[in-house]
């Protein structure tokens, strides 16, 4: 992840005070602002300065931040210390803001209303502005589809032409096969619009929460899979999960560790086309407790055996 120096971005020394840090954040917020500001950049800037805000406003989190230290520069590469994501969530510079986050937007707000309060009486239809929000989804509920209630506070403007943060409950659907990284619309959902003017959008930013034994890539799944030597030696049959339930799975003789064996059809949904797919990657595991009678064949095999584990190694210093 790459580190930002939210003192940088909101142009205020280290030792500001909190007064300082508030005026700057409301100044920036107000000339980065989608409604009126006309660099392209405007609204990741307007993100960014939210972001640096939320850390620095926080007594607790601002002293976390400068426990970091001065050796990161913005934009490098960097690993948080432990703990942090547990005590306050995203690590410093992947916070990822919208406007139901807890910001008081409220001088703001009307400060903006103050400038558009003239436009805002023209007849001209005016389109609600596009908003978005993380959601995070169990797998579970990725495989088999859900609803979600989304509270959000989008602002809107009133008849009077003032921007206020309005408060909703916002329902959502989730196909089924949502995948990590997938950006979801719900039309209409946004920002209200003024003078007769269409509402905005509504993105759902989806992520997957970490599963305790599938791992994700796409549409397909992964698990890993234990087998005795044995079974890895001369085959099996064994029962391994799914979303869907538990299945049957041939393990063929001679099966190595780390080979893939692949369940077609057994990973995520897709919505259109053929499901992705499970792939169980063979992990062989060798018994740590073993009785006289196991010790004796174990023996038997280990004199009958030619197999040589490390012939590679005498055939690549020869």
């Amino acid at each position: 992840m790459k580190y930002k120096d939210y003192y940088a971005i909101l142009g205020v020394k280290r030792d500001a005070s909190a007064d300082d840090i508030r005026k700057s954040y409301r100044k920036l917020a107000q000339k980065y602002h989608p409604d009126v500001s006309k660099d392209p950049q405007g609204e990741e800037k307007f993100k960014e300065v939210a972001e640096a805000y939320q850390t620095l406003k926080d007594p607790e989190k601002r002293k976390a931040y400068d426990e970091l230290g001065t050796a990161h520069a913005s934009g490098q590469e960097f690993r948080p210390p432990p703990g942090w994501e547990q005590r306050f969530g995203d690590a410093p510079g992947e916070g990822q803001f919208s406007f139901d986050d807890n910001i008081d937007l409220s001088d703001l707000f009307e400060s903006l209303s103050r400038g558009r309060r003239g436009s805002a009486r023209q007849s001209r239809p005016v389109r609600g502005e596009d908003f978005e929000v993380a959601v995070r989804l169990t797998l579970e509920q990725a495989f088999h589809g859900t609803q979600v209630d989304l509270q959000v506070a989008l602002p809107e403007y009133d008849d009077k032409g003032v921007l206020r943060a309005v408060p909703k409950t916002i329902k959502a659907r989730i196909p089924k096969g949502a995948t990590d990284g997938q950006r979801l619309r719900l039309r209409g959902q946004g920002g209200k619009g003024f003078n007769g003017g269409a509402a905005g959008d509504l993105y759902l930013d989806i992520s997957l929460a970490p599963h305790p034994i599938f791992r994700v890539s796409g549409h397909d799944l992964y698990l890993d899979l234990a087998l005795a030597p044995w079974e890895a030696a001369l085959g099996a049959s064994v029962e391994i999960p799914t979303l869907a339930g538990a299945v049957n799975l041939k393990v063929p003789p001679g099966t190595a560790a780390g080979a893939k064996l692949r369940l077609g059809g057994r990973g995520l949904p897709r919505p259109e086309g053929t499901p992705g797919d499970l792939y169980a990657v063979a992990q062989i595991v060798n018994p740590t407790v073993l009785n006289e009678r196991e010790r004796e064949l174990y023996r038997e095999l280990a004199q009958a055996s030619r197999f040589d584990p490390r012939g590679q190694l005498a055939k690549g210093s020869a």
